[in-house]
C-alpha cells in the first residue's frame, strides 16, 4: 500500500508541470468525445438505411442518409484532428518542460548523488523515460477518456435495440476488463524493472567508451564485449518475457470479442426468425459490437503504454525526490583579514562509504601563499580541495574560506572565487578563446594573453593558423595531454581568482615547462594557490606541504623541514630525486 501510495505521489509530481497546459488538456479528450459521439451514431444510420432504405426501397431516404453519413464522417475527421493538434501540443510541450526541470535538477545534485547514481541512469531518464512519459501523455488525452465512452455507449445503444442481446455486451465487457487490468497490474513493476536493466546496458556502453583507450592497452576488447552482451541478453530476455506476456492482450482480446460475436449473431438470428428484431438492428448490434472490438484493442494498447509510461514517470519523480544540497546564503566581506583558506580538524566519509576518506586535516592558508598537497595514490588529496569550492561538505570538523563556513557559503559568490583544474582535463567543442572565456566572460584580449601566458599555453596558441580562434574538438581530443592542462589552467587564471586549485593538473607536463608555470603562479601575490602533485620537485618552493597518507595529515612544512621530520615526505622525495639526478 506504501509503495502505491508512493507510486501517485511520484505521478502527481509529474502531472503538476501539466497545469500550464490545462487548455489543450480539457479540448483534446473534449473534441475526441465529440468525434466518438458522432461516430455512436452510424449504426443506428445504418439500421434505417437497410430496414427502411433498402427493405423500403426508398431511394431517396438512402440519400438522404448517405449525405448524413459522410457529414458524420468529416464532422468527425475534423474533431479528431483538432483533438490530435491539442493533445500534441500539451505532450510535447510537457515532455519539453519537463526536461528543463529535470536537467536543472541534475545540475543541481551534489557531487554524492552523482557518484550514487552515476551517469548511465540519468541519461535514461533524461531521453529515454521522458520520451515514455511524452507518448503516455498523449495518447491517455486521445484515448483515455474516448475508448471508455465509446464501450459504455455502444453498450446503452445497443440496449436501446435489443435489452437481450445487450446481456452479452456487458458480459463481455466485464470479461475483457478483467483480462486488462490483469495484465496491467502484472506488467507495472516489471516494466519498471526492464528500464533498470537499460540503464546496465547504458552503463556498459559508456564505460566502454569512456575507457577504450585502457581497454585496448590492456587487450581487454574481448572480455566487455562478453560483459556487454551478458548485459544485453538480460534486458533482452527480460523484455521478450514482458513483451509475450503482454502480447497475450490483443489476441486474448479478439478471442473474446469474436466469441461474443458469434453468440450474438446466433441469438440474433433466432430473434428475427420470431420478428423480435430486424436486419438493420442486428447490423447495428454488429456494428456496435466491432466498435467495442476496436476501442478495447486501443485501450489494450493504451494499458501497455500507460504502464511504460507510469514506470518511467515513477523513475522521473524518484530522480527529482533526490534532494539538492543544503546551500547556505552568506558572503565573506571584502577585506576580511582571516586566512584564505582554513582546515580545523576535518573529516569527510564519502555517501556509502565505509570508512572515512579523511581523517582530522588541520592546516591553513594566508593570502598570497602557495600551499603543495604531496602523497601517494589514494592518500585523499582530490579529497582536500574539493571541500574548499563545497563540491562535499566535511563530515566533521570545518572548512573555512575567507573565516566563513564553506557550508554557508552561498555558491555562486564562493566559486567565483576560486579558479578550479580538475585531474581530468576537459575541453568543450567549440574554440580556445570560448573555452577561456568560461573563466570570465567578459574577459578582454589582454587578460586572455595573460592567462595564456601564465599557463605557458601562448607557445603553441600562437603557432596555430587561427591562434585564439582555432577549433577545440569534443573534449579537446585535437590538442596533446600537456596542451589540454595547460588550456585549462588558462581557463582558470583568466578570471583572476582569489584562490586558485590546480589538482594534478601539471602532470602531463615536461619538467622546464612546469618550471615555468610554478614562476610565473608565484608572480600571482594576490593569490592563494593549491598545488596537488606527486613530484616534490613541483613543490619545493611551496610556503608550506602538506603531506598525506591514507587520509590522514602526517606531514606540514616547508620542503626543507619535512625532509628532516616527514619519513614519507622524504621516502618520496628520495624515490624521484634518484629519478631527477
Amino acid at each position: 500500500m506504501g509503495n502505491h501510495a508512493a507510486a501517485r505521489l511520484s505521478m502527481k509530481k509529474l502531472f503538476r508541470y501539466l497545469e500550464e497546459y490545462k487548455k489543450e488538456c480539457v479540448l483534446g479528450p473534449l473534441f475526441k468525445l465529440l468525434e466518438a459521439l458522432f461516430e455512436l451514431f452510424v449504426p443506428l444510420v445504418m439500421a434505417g438505411i437497410i430496414d427502411r432504405g433498402i427493405g423500403g426501397g426508398d431511394r431517396g431516404y438512402i440519400l438522404r442518409m448517405g449525405a448524413l453519413l459522410i457529414a458524420l464522417g468529416l464532422v468527425g475527421l475534423a474533431s479528431s484532428l483538432t483533438a490530435q493538434y491539442y493533445a500534441a501540443k500539451a505532450a510535447v510541450n510537457f515532455a519539453g518542460k519537463l526536461r528543463r526541470v529535470l536537467f536543472a535538477h541534475i545540475q543541481g545534485l551534489s557531487f554524492g548523488a552523482y557518484d550514487r547514481l552515476g551517469s548511465a541512469t540519468l541519461i535514461t531518464r533524461m531521453t529515454s523515460d521522458v520520451n515514455q512519459v511524452q507518448t503516455m501523455v498523449n495518447i491517455a488525452l486521445r484515448l483515455l477518456l474516448r475508448s471508455p465512452f465509446i464501450v459504455f455507449g455502444a453498450m446503452i445503444m445497443a440496449f436501446t435495440i435489443d435489452m437481450r442481446a445487450a446481456l452479452i455486451f456487458a458480459a463481455a465487457i466485464v470479461a475483457l476488463f478483467l483480462l486488462v487490468f490483469g495484465i496491467l497490474l502484472w506488467s507495472l513493476p516489471r516494466y519498471r524493472r526492464m528500464q533498470g536493466n537499460l540503464d546496465d546496458v547504458l552503463q556498459a556502453a559508456r564505460e566502454n567508451l569512456d575507457g577504450v583507450r585502457v581497454l585496448r592497452a590492456f587487450n581487454k576488447e574481448e572480455d566487455e564485449i562478453r560483459e556487454f552482451d551478458r548485459r544485453n541478453e538480460k534486458l533482452t530476455r527480460y523484455g521478450i518475457f514482458v513483451g509475450r506476456v503482454s502480447a497475450l492482450m490483443n489476441p486474448l482480446t479478439y478471442v473474446m470479442i469474436n466469441l461474443a460475436l458469434a453468440v450474438l449473431l446466433h441469438t440474433g438470428a433466432v430473434r428475427v426468425n420470431a420478428g423480435a428484431l430486424t436486419q438493420g438492428q442486428i447490423v447495428a448490434l454488429v456494428n456496435y459490437l466491432s466498435q467495442i472490438l476496436v476501442e478495447l484493442i486501443k485501450m489494450a494498447n493504451l494499458v501497455l503504454t500507460l504502464t511504460k509510461g507510469w514506470a518511467c514517470g515513477n523513475r522521473i519523480a524518484a530522480l527529482l525526490g533526490v534532494p539538492l544540497p543544503s546551500a547556505g546564503t552568506e558572503q565573506a566581506e571584502a577585506g576580511t583579514d582571516a586566512p584564505a583558506v582554513e582546515f580545523r580538524h576535518v573529516g569527510l566519509t564519502y555517501p556509502g562509504g565505509g570508512a572515512e576518506a579523511l581523517s582530522d586535516i588541520s592546516f591553513l592558508a594566508r593570502r598570497g601563499q602557495t600551499i603543495g598537497i604531496i602523497g601517494g595514490t589514494g592518500s585523499g588529496k582530490s579529497s582536500v580541495v574539493s571541500l574548499i569550492p563545497g563540491f562535499y561538505q566535511a563530515t566533521a570538523g570545518a572548512v573555512l574560506v575567507d573565516g566563513l563556513d564553506a557550508s554557508r557559503w552561498a555558491p555562486g559568490p564562493l566559486r567565483e572565487r576560486i579558479g578550479l583544474v580538475p585531474q581530468k582535463s576537459l575541453l568543450f567543442r567549440g574554440s580556445i578563446r570560448e573555452n577561456l572565456l568560461w573563466g570570465k566572460p567578459d574577459a578582454t584580449e589582454d587578460e586572455l594573453r595573460r592567462a595564456l601566458e601564465i599557463s605557458q599555453a601562448a607557445e603553441f596558441v600562437d603557432k596555430l593558423p587561427r591562434g585564439l580562434d582555432s577549433p577545440v574538438e569534443q573534449g579537446g581530443r585535437n590538442f596533446s595531454g600537456g596542451q589540454r592542462q595547460r588550456l585549462c589552467i588558462a581557463r582558470a587564471v583568466v578570471r583572476r581568482p582569489e584562490i586558485l586549485i590546480l589538482d594534478d593538473s601539471a602532470s602531463a607536463l615536461d619538467f622546464a615547462t612546469d618550471a615555468k608555470l610554478r614562476a610565473a603562479l608565484r608572480a600571482l601575490t594576490d593569490t592563494t594557490v593549491f598545488i596537488v602533485s606527486q613530484r616534490t620537485a613541483s613543490l619545493r618552493s611551496a610556503d608550506a606541504i602538506l603531506v598525506l597518507d591514507d587520509g590522514a595529515a602526517v606531514g606540514l612544512g616547508t620542503h626543507e623541514e619535512l625532509l628532516g621530520s616527514c619519513a614519507v615526505y622524504r621516502e618520496i622525495y628520495d624515490s624521484q630525486f634518484r629519478k631527477e639526478a
